[in-house]
């Protein structure tokens, strides 16, 4: 057993497509985790997590479509089944009797990707495998839902339709439950959809980027309708943990007006912990200020969830902004060593938890 490059993660793929999964050879503190996480048995009588996921690794390593794959597809495929359920030991609760797991999927491609980049996997293979962690239950139920396209457009933009496909219906097969046939039909019409909109092993196509921005923000566009671009500014939102190096991308990228928090909350006198309003809100009325001027400017904070940019995103498109968000980020050992070099560091203990969020 043998870890197909590029990859450098804790744990083996098989090396060839006849190996067997020689189970002894994972050691990692959540395989743990999983096999103490029980699950509700109408949807998982096999028992565990850890079980659960052995059985969807190897139902994935006996699937033809993962067996011909190439080398590092087939590698990146498996550790997206091995790591589809790292959330459930967090996310698991008691209601009315039954055992419930809910937001599994989006916080697991959070802790995959805080896991990974801790064990330093390049950036765009590691998102490779959020993506697939974040979206593994889709297809079960996007062709039932109202807007089906949409949501195929949208995931497409984070991971290949294909290789989701081989990690949900490995999940359907590594489980025992009532009806696993409507789950493999519902995952077949999937690939189905996804193949009639060109974007099974692609992403949704659209005609220009800010078709593609519109089209997401309003729910009765026409994805295929050239979307007129009548922005005025482009809002340049970072994005990145502290000491990840976005001072720096600035310094050399955007010669244009900086909205700091950071200067902010000098200039405020108030820490970088406790309540940020009064900080915030002074941000705001500046960017407001260079929004009704339509000057371009950078908006410099961590911004790490999603819930944080929509709020700065729905305020510059508001103004007719043209928004660019510039994700930021170096390798863990090296944004705890930059953040220590900052005229103001922050807390280690305050990065870690950060990380947890983004």
């Amino acid at each position: 057993m043998t870890t197909v490059a590029p990859f450098a993660l804790p744990f083996p793929c098989p090396s060839t497509i006849d190996a067997a999964i020689d189970w002894s050879s994972f050691d990692a503190p959540w395989i743990a985790e999983l096999a103490a996480c029980p699950q509700d048995p109408e949807h998982h009588a096999e028992g565990d997590v850890w079980t659960h996921t052995k059985m969807v690794c190897e139902a994935l390593c006996a699937d033809e479509g993962w067996r011909a794959l190439a080398d590092d597809a087939r590698a990146l495929v498996f550790a997206g089944a091995l790591l589809h359920d790292l959330a459930k030991p967090a996310c698991t609760r008691i209601e009315d009797g039954r055992i419930r797991q809910p937001g599994h999927s989006p916080r697991g491609a959070i802790m995959v990707r805080n896991l990974l980049w801790r064990l330093g996997a390049p950036p765009p293979l590691r998102e490779a495998i959020v993506g697939l962690v974040r979206y593994h239950q889709v297809p079960f139920f996007a062709i039932e839902e109202e807007d089906p396209r949409r949501r195929i457009a949208a995931l497409t933009q984070s991971c290949r339709a294909d290789h989701l496909a081989l990690v949900t219906r490995a999940d359907a097969l590594g489980r025992i439950c009532r009806d696993p046939q409507r789950l493999l039909d519902n995952i077949e019409l999937f690939r189905e959809l996804c193949r009639e909109h060109a974007c099974l092993d692609r992403p949704f196509a659209f005609p220009s980027d800010h078709t593609r921005f519109v089209y997401f923000r309003d729910r009765g566009r026409d994805p295929a309708s050239l979307a007129h671009d009548d922005t005025r500014a482009t809002a340049t939102l970072m994005c990145g943990l502290p000491g990840s190096g976005k001072d720096t991308w600035i310094r050399d990228h955007a010669d244009q007006p900086v909205i700091s928090l950071d200067d902010l909350r000098e200039a405020l006198d108030m820490p970088p912990t406790g309540n940020q309003g009064a900080v915030i809100q002074a941000a705001r009325e500046q960017a407001r200020e260079h929004l009704r001027r339509g000057q371009d400017f950078v908006w410099n904070a961590t911004n790490l969830t999603r819930d944080l940019r929509r709020r700065l995103v729905d305020l510059f498109a508001g103004y007719r902004a043209r928004i660019r968000i510039v994700a930021v980020e170096s390798p863990y050992r090296t944004t705890l060593r930059q953040n220590r070099e900052r005229q103001a560091a922050v807390p280690e203990k305050v990065i870690e938890r950060m990380s947890g969020r983004w």
